[in-house]
């Protein structure tokens, strides 16, 4: 959807202009508009990953084995919750916060 979305706010005169310069459909597609549409997207599509990374801990209740279902059955050994559930905390922050420093980077490279 977020890339139907971009394709579709990329002008239409953009391919009208990419036709009329001989460029078949595809070749439009992929010289012209999919750029646009690419840097049109690229923070929806970012913001998506890392709204599926914050939500993956509802995954866990489904019981799928990742890092809050791990910590809980640490927890559940261990008794020490606070240190277990603060490491994942942070691991998770880590993880956003490298996935932003790379979308702040895409993004620069990306502008015209």
């Amino acid at each position: 959807e977020i890339f139907r979305g971009a394709i579709m706010a990329v002008n239409s005169g953009q391919m009208e202009a990419a036709r009329s310069l001989g460029l078949s459909h595809w070749q439009a597609m992929r010289k012209v508009i999919l750029p646009q549409a690419f840097r049109i997207c690229l923070p929806s599509l970012v913001n998506q990953f890392i709204i599926t990374l914050k939500d993956s801990s509802i995954i866990s209740v489904i019981g799928l084995g990742e890092l809050m279902y791990q910590a809980k059955i640490y927890v559940g050994r261990s008794m020490e919750s606070f240190a277990t559930y603060t490491w994942v905390a942070l691991f998770y922050l880590l993880a956003i916060t490298i996935l932003t420093q790379i979308t702040k980077y895409v993004e620069r490279k990306v502008q015209i």
